[in-house]
């Protein structure tokens, strides 16, 4: 069982900067999410979109202001969980037990729910059989590229995912794209390059088409699609691979006791504290009155959602709130050297 003062679920923005709040004020902390990589919506979404709306910083990319609050939280060697889903959370003597879908067991006083608008999860192929292929030549995200080297892969979608891996995997594999529009919603730069490995034979496209069947019985052989005028092509491939974008879900969070409407979780406004004591919730999850969906606001939360946790964590100390300025307990644990 792991030990800590808060945990919290979700490393998106607001997610990274509560958990640099909560070390800021001597609290550990450790951070749980379902996505296989840190970053939450700004990295899964929009990662090379500008965001013109964080303090001090006239524009950056999803994946700058991710990069950016990482190593703000160097210093704190924060524990991050990856890939595990929060699958149950119960009470248990004024503290919170928290599964998770890898097994893994949390014991806190403090939950943040700080995961945007849910958990992600891929959007899938809708075709019957599909799933006896998933993790084998089915694959709606990459973690090994190394797999498809030499190999036939099929790559299905129209934005940046689709059109990015296309283009990396041609340079050593023979890669078929399938979208069901002649368009494309990526890069304008990415969507020309695709066009050059097209006429250089290196990507062989396929606009206006969808999967209508797949064939195989220990793997992939086959896929069948369909074009809007209803020609049937039979493509000999070794993977599939799916970039649809994702569905956000409530999940597991929706059979917690919560308060929740139209999937968002009411809160007050002067601790972020849910109705469950120990549970806050910041970022687009949460609602109240003149809610603004806004990353600088997840941080305004996160940040009091943070000086919350300290009451159940320390309930023997009393919370001396302290400016970073001037404070040389706070530059100690930031390991900045005093004047």
């Amino acid at each position: 069982m792991i030990k800590t003062d808060a945990l919290i679920i979700g490393a998106g923005p607001t997610g990274l900067f509560t958990a640099h709040q909560l070390k800021l004020i001597g609290l550990d902390c450790q951070i749980v999410d379902n996505l296989d990589k840190i970053g939450g919506q700004c990295i899964e979404l929009y990662p090379d979109k500008p965001i013109y709306d964080i303090p001090a910083i006239p524009e950056c990319t999803g994946e700058d202001l991710t990069n950016n609050l990482i190593n703000q939280l160097k210093p704190f060697e924060i524990k991050f969980h990856l890939s595990e889903r929060v699958e149950e959370v119960k009470k248990e003597n004024e503290k919170w037990i928290v599964k998770t879908s890898g097994g893994k067991i949390f014991l806190t006083p403090n939950v943040i729910i700080a995961g945007g608008v849910g958990s992600f999860e891929p959007r899938k192929f809708p075709v019957k059989d599909t799933e006896k292929f998933e993790n084998i030549s089915v694959f709606y995200s990459i973690k090994d590229k190394t797999i498809f080297k030499g190999r036939t892969v099929t790559i299905f979608g129209g934005g940046d995912s689709a059109l990015d891996w296309a283009v990396e995997l041609s340079k050593n594999s023979k890669v078929n794209l399938v979208h069901r529009r002649d368009d494309f919603r990526g890069a304008e730069a990415t969507v020309e390059k695709v066009k050059q490995l097209e006429k250089e034979g290196k990507i062989h496209l396929f606009t206006k088409y969808q999967m209508i069947a797949i064939e195989g019985k220990d793997k992939l052989e086959n896929i069948e699609i369909q074009s809007d005028d209803k020609e049937i092509k039979k493509i000999k491939t070794d993977y599939a691979l799916g970039f649809f974008g994702l569905i956000m879900q409530l999940g597991p969070i929706a059979n917690w006791g919560l308060n929740i409407d139209k999937k968002t979780i009411e809160v007050d406004t002067e601790k972020f504290e849910t109705n469950q004591k120990g549970i806050y919730a910041v970022g687009d999850i949460c609602s109240y009155p003149g809610k603004l969906k806004l990353i600088l606001s997840g941080f305004h939360e996160g940040a009091l959602a943070a000086r919350a946790c300290f009451k159940l964590a320390r309930p023997n100390e009393k919370y001396r709130f302290e400016f970073t300025t001037s404070s040389k307990t706070i530059k100690n644990r930031l390991g900045v050297k005093s004047d």
